[in-house]
């Protein structure tokens, strides 16, 4: 048995941090530097560390640490105090109990194709004539959709990527005028 596999028996199988998948590797090639499911690289999963051991004495700081505390009030090897950690926390596990109830009560939930979070309806957009100009398909001899339509807005709430679909209402009168091309050819 490798060395390599041997270690990867120890430490029990490797999980992506980012979408919780368990990835399994060829003992040949060696372990995954991306997820094969989310493509996000597993080593450069961010972490905070911070050093709880109140008893030891505290190293002696150089001047570029010390200004950096003054600028973010994190000291180089963790917070001041806890405080800022569990506050964070806090908002976060409220954020979430919020954002499940919003996804709760809508038709949809797109995943951000950035970051994979389920993205929030944020509205409605109807497009009128005056600022849509429809191609018209030489296969259709029609627009694919007429105007007004609309589309509704998603919007990340982790990285804040926006994107738009068709609303579902539109998305059927384009079915429709797909079959009733085919139909007709």
């Amino acid at each position: 048995m490798s060395d390599q596999q041997h270690q990867h028996e120890q430490d029990g199988p490797v999980i992506c941090p980012w979408c919780q998948t368990e990835i399994v590797w060829d003992e040949e090639i060696g372990p995954e530097r991306y997820c094969p499911h989310c493509e996000n690289e597993l080593s450069g999963y961010r972490t905070l560390q911070l050093d709880l051991n109140e008893d030891e004495d505290e190293p002696v700081r150089g001047a570029d640490e010390e200004e950096e505390e003054e600028e973010t009030g994190w000291k180089a090897n963790g917070p001041d105090d806890m405080t800022d950690f569990v506050e964070y926390n806090s908002r976060r596990m409220a954020m979430d109990g919020t954002m499940e109830r919003v996804l709760e009560d809508q038709l949809e939930a797109p995943e951000c194709p950035s970051c994979r979070e389920l993205m929030l309806e944020a509205g409605t957009h109807i497009v009128t004539g005056d600022h849509f100009k429809p191609r018209i398909p030489a296969a259709l001899g029609a627009p694919v959709v007429e105007t007004p339509f609309a589309l509704v807005l998603y919007v990340c709430p982790s990285c804040f990527h926006t994107e738009n679909r068709l609303s579902v209402h539109d998305q059927e009168r384009l079915v429709q005028v797909l079959t009733e091309s085919d139909s007709e050819h």
